[in-house]
């Protein structure tokens, strides 16, 4: 009979391992994220003292991924309670709000970033007469702003976590399906004007930095070398990090759509 009852236990235990990776991968983002810019924000600070210009464009990233980074213990107890969401609605929408605005914000500073180096290199004179300390916090801030004002449309419009009639034990947070039309169509200008264009705009802005340094007779060899592997590790990883998920967000958009 204990054998019986102890077979049954064992089969009534439910593990989902997308559950299990999505949340050891939040775990290692919040460790990883926190520990990163806890080594970092004094350097930059201290550049910003300096009126660095470069300096600004890493607070606002910085602060942004702060700000995207305190969402995973929310997203680690969704996850560890197996996709059910069991806080208050206003929380799940509070953090995928955060969770998605600073996604996007990040993807912008980093244009900005790779924009600001492109041109330092390819037009380094000419640049100086617009290149100020103050355009650079007026940029951040109107990102911010812009960005932010968008992801509170798609939260309006976005009925999850759940539709009333679900039980609390089986809401969700930011899964709703089917998708609405509307949302829809906003997540696909969030694939298309918040991925795509900011793609292309860092592999110009690279392209044009590796051609400019190659035909730069001052640079050796092995600066070039590395100006390179700079430029593509750059791409590489913002491809690696960001089309997943927006191939994802695409699908589901055709889907709905078509």
């Amino acid at each position: 009979m204990n054998q019986t009852d102890n077979v049954t236990l064992c089969v009534d235990i439910k593990m989902n391992p997308v559950s299990d990776v999505l949340m050891a991968i939040c775990i290692m983002v919040l460790v990883l994220g926190i520990t990163f810019h806890s080594l970092t924000a004094w350097p930059i600070v201290q550049q910003i003292c300096s009126k660095n210009i470069l300096a600004v464009y890493l607070f606002g990233l910085s602060v942004s991924d702060m700000l995207y980074i305190l969402t995973m213990p929310s997203w680690i107890y969704y996850y560890h309670n197996d996709h059910k969401w069991t806080l208050d609605r206003d929380i799940c929408k509070l953090t995928g709000f955060f969770y998605y605005s600073n996604m996007y914000i990040s993807i912008y500073l980093l244009c900005c970033i790779s924009i600001d180096r492109c041109l330092m290199v390819t037009f380094p004179l000419r640049v100086k007469a617009f290149r100020h300390y103050r355009n650079a916090w007026l940029i951040c801030g109107l990102i911010y702003v812009l960005v932010m004002s968008i992801h509170s449309v798609i939260l309006k419009l976005d009925t999850s976590p759940a539709q009333p009639q679900q039980q609390p034990q089986q809401q969700h947070c930011y899964e709703t399906y089917p998708m609405t039309v509307p949302v829809a169509l906003l997540n696909f200008l969030r694939v298309s004007a918040g991925f795509l264009l900011p793609l292309l705009i860092l592999t110009v802005c690279y392209c044009q930095i590796l051609c400019k340094v190659q035909k730069s007779v001052s640079v050796d060899e092995h600066s070039k070398r590395k100006i390179k592997l700079l430029s593509v590790g750059v791409i590489a990883i913002f491809s690696i990090c960001f089309t997943p998920y927006h191939i994802l967000l695409l699908a589901r958009e055709i889907y709905i759509t078509f």
